[in-house]
């Protein structure tokens, strides 16, 4: 009973009488062969209808823990609440009812009452009621397939070359999920020993942010990489199989290049930048230097018959100077961006209490990783002379990252730190997002929407300085938190008024400068945009 107290007052419940009703309608619930038994989940039933109003769908299911077999699917007789939660997670919000729609109550409260969750159970039925209804689309499913290099790949999501594919039967059960394709792990002839622990995170709750990594090679010997790749290939012949190749000289280059062609690899990428070797003049070191980017690009080019795709370092201060290198030395494609040199200061990433400087990757890098795309898709040169293709990295976990990287040029992406943190299921949702936002648009082939966005990218000088838009308070979503008061007051314009008697804030017309401040830190996205006018002083 105490802690139906608890939840109470930590929700802030005003009215007794509902409080009370709620215990009546508990009592059944709680008791099981006559006797009281402690039934934590049961929180569940508290102000359904009182806590429904406040609940932000994106944040209830960011706390599932996205379980393996998960137990709410698995007690859920008509439906999958755990395929609809992973939905929402990963961008198909409006598609997710499918999953929930053959549901009753009883399935919904049995989903709940199974869920593992830490701390408080997923409100999968409160999910389910917020939830759009499915809308039927009459248009024909679009085409997600896309030429790169002159090869076919049935979608653009591949593998990226790192821990997420270093065996044939990883390769071969992501390709059967229906990833369009990999770049294999990177094989070099160095002898690889690799370090305890090897990885760090930035995290967000259950989430990781950032991701920092010590990993360098394929630690197999590397004819047994190009057997496993020879191996794919013949099994997979539909699916996309790019050798990644690094060597410390010319003839190791020019070796492994030839290796890859032989084992009947589509395309081979040149690591020039990996940000951890142990070996100097190799990974990134090579990527800051324009005229190894240009003699191996070179050697390469002219020793194989297959696509070379060059791979940029980050780590550098103007990625186009090496890419138009690699782009003059004849290459078919640049793929960016590596892992970012980076520092984590946590104790339990130590080697031996030592620590080192290491790349990292995952959601925080993805506004880096488009900057480069952005600078090298939109420079004139690589599209003057001959066609270059782009493979964009860095952050992508949704299909909405995804096609940022392809509105901006791209023609396929790579992913790895979000299949290391939720597995190679994710393909699911990130075919159906792009099919359905590109089915949304009218759009039939994946072609039309590369590097769309580029003509609405200028000079900050020639960006419009004579407008407005004003920022504007729904008021029926503000619960009153002051945070936009606050952070108007403390960081922005003193734009804000707030009334603590009826906790609401007002926006001062004459203070604010549309910065918008307010609307990005408001919790519960309560602040939106007006029309575009002109401003008073012009």
């Amino acid at each position: 009973m105490s802690l139906i107290f608890f939840y109470c007052f930590l929700y802030n419940y005003e009215n007794i009488l509902i409080f009370v009703s709620t215990i009546l309608y508990l009592i059944p619930h709680l008791m099981r062969n006559g006797k009281i038994i402690y039934a934590p989940k049961i929180y569940i039933c508290l102000m359904a209808e009182n806590r429904a109003k406040k609940m932000k769908l994106r944040e209830e299911v960011g706390r599932c823990l996205l379980c393996m077999d998960a137990p709410c699917s698995k007690s859920c007789k008509n439906g999958d609440p755990a395929r609809a939660i992973r939905a929402i997670r990963f961008g198909n919000e409006k598609l997710a009812g499918q999953w929930l729609a053959g549901c009753s109550d009883a399935d919904l409260l049995a989903a709940e009452e199974s869920c593992i969750h830490y701390d408080l159970p997923i409100r999968i039925r409160e999910i389910a009621d917020a939830v759009p209804v499915v809308q039927k689309n009459d248009n024909p499913c679009p085409d997600l397939s896309i030429n790169f290099c002159g090869i076919r790949c049935e979608n653009p999501f591949f593998l990226a070359s790192s821990a997420v594919c270093t065996n044939y039967e990883m390769v071969a059960r992501a390709f059967d999920m229906g990833w369009g394709g990999v770049f294999y792990k990177t094989i070099c002839k160095q002898e690889i020993r690799e370090v305890s622990p090897r990885f760090d995170a930035v995290k967000t709750g259950t989430s990781i942010e950032g991701f920092r990594n010590m990993e360098q090679l394929s630690e197999n010997p590397y004819k047994e990489d190009f057997e496993i790749l020879r191996k794919l290939k013949q099994n997979y012949p539909s699916k996309v199989v790019v050798a990644s190749v690094m060597g410390q000289f010319e003839e190791e280059w020019i070796e492994l290049a030839k290796m890859a062609e032989d084992a009947g690899c589509d395309a081979i990428e040149l690591n020039f930048s990996c940000p951890q070797m142990r070996l100097a003049g190799m990974g990134s070191d090579v990527g800051q230097n324009l005229e190894l980017v240009v003699f191996y690009t070179t050697y390469v080019k002219q020793a194989v018959s297959i696509p070379v795709i060059p791979k940029m370092t980050p780590n550098i201060t103007n990625m186009r100077e090496p890419a138009i290198g690699a782009y003059f030395a004849g290459a078919d494609a640049i793929s960016a961006i590596n892992t970012i040199k980076s520092v984590t200061m946590s104790s339990s990433s130590e080697v031996n209490q030592k620590k080192v400087v290491s790349g990292y990757s995952g959601k925080a890098v993805k506004p880096i990783a488009l900057r480069y795309i952005l600078e090298m898709t939109s420079h004139h040169i690589m599209n003057k002379i001959h066609p270059i293709h782009f493979s964009g990295i860095g952050g992508i976990e949704t299909w909405r990252d995804a096609l940022e990287f392809i509105q901006l040029g791209c023609r396929n992406v790579q992913i790895c730190t979000a299949v290391m943190q939720y597995g190679y299921r994710i393909i699911d949702d990130l075919i159906l997002g792009l099919q359905t936002y590109l089915r949304d648009r009218g759009i039939q082939h994946l072609e039309d929407v590369v590097g769309e966005e580029l003509p609405n990218f200028v000079s900050p000088s020639n960006l419009d300085r004579d407008t407005i838009v004003y920022p504007k308070i729904d008021t029926d979503k503000c619960i009153g938190c002051g945070r936009c008061y606050m952070s108007c007051r403390d960081g922005g314009h003193q734009a804000i008024t707030f009334d603590t008697a009826t906790r609401r804030p007002r926006i001062i017309g004459s203070k604010c400068v549309g910065c918008h401040l307010c609307r990005l830190i408001c919790p519960m996205e309560a602040i939106g945009l007006t029309k575009r006018v002109v401003k008073k002083n012009n």
